[in-house]
């Protein structure tokens, strides 16, 4: 994997200039510099995660965290290009996004073995790209959320800073995080569905009762159930962000939390 640190700093490195071009909000979002530093942003983690993949589908914890960085970077560009208040995540999302490209590249020297098309099951790259989709949306959805509660502590305090200013407002961020949440609910649904028939094809049987099928229904029930409450009782603001953080904490321990327990104290596997 040491062949891969180069290029993996290079991805790192861009991300940054969304991290300090992006707190500018709408200051920049009709700037060219700003689109170029998102097209970078995009570019540097798909290139790279795509170079991981290059050999067959790793199954390791450094290239499904990559992954997930490319995806949400990916998904969050597409959202950045018709919403303004998507934009003014830009800080906050590349800030973590960073912070998972650290991780991941120190777990690069972990081995892992390439999992081959021809040796795939029928439906699991349609299981594994829903699921991809999923993640990187709820990952948008969760940082919604954080900016929601900083927002909400700032206007408590009666002390907005100009990082505060650059985010989207509370009624903004929680408007996206609620459209973000019903897509990833959908395909939380879709991503369960493929699995099961993935299972079946693999194992026989229809549902296989392990910690990445338990985690990801309780995430899918969390959601469920927080929409609920929405619609009937209203629920909003630091409660949804909560909730949606719980969601989101359940599908890390059920895909990269899996992997690293897999990476660590079992051994790489297909």
């Amino acid at each position: 994997m040491s062949a891969s640190l180069i290029p993996g700093l290079a991805a790192l490195l861009a991300l940054l200039p969304t991290l300090l071009l992006g707190r500018a909000g709408t200051e920049y979002a009709s700037r060219r510099v700003f689109w170029a530093c998102l097209v970078a942003f995009v570019v540097g983690p798909v290139s790279f995660a795509a170079l991981l993949q290059g050999e067959g589908w790793r199954t390791g914890l450094g290239p499904a965290l990559w992954l997930a960085v490319a995806a949400s970077a990916s998904l969050f560009a597409m959202l950045a290009a018709g919403s303004a208040a998507a934009r003014r995540l830009a800080p906050l999302l590349a800030a973590y996004l960073l912070l998972v490209g650290i991780l991941a590249l120190a777990w690069q020297h972990l081995p892992s073995r390439p999992l081959r098309s021809s040796d795939w099951p029928a439906w699991l790259p349609v299981h594994i790209a829903v699921a991809v989709i999923a993640y990187g949306l709820l990952t948008i959805a969760a940082v919604a959320g954080t900016a929601v509660v900083v927002q909400e502590r700032a206007l408590r305090r009666r002390a907005p800073t100009s990082f505060t200013r650059s985010l989207p407002s509370i009624a903004d961020g929680e408007a996206l995080q609620l459209r973000l949440l019903v897509a990833v609910e959908v395909l939380l649904g879709l991503t369960v569905v493929s699995g099961f028939v993935v299972n079946r094809g693999q194992a026989g049987v229809w549902f296989a009762l392990d910690h990445k099928t338990i985690l990801s229904l309780l995430a899918f029930a969390v959601i469920g159930g927080l929409l609920l409450l929405h619609l009937r009782l209203g629920v909003s603001g630091r409660r949804m962000a909560r909730f949606a953080l719980v969601a989101y904490l359940l599908l890390t321990l059920a895909y990269p939390g899996v992997k690293l327990v897999t990476d660590l104290l079992i051994g790489p596997r297909a």
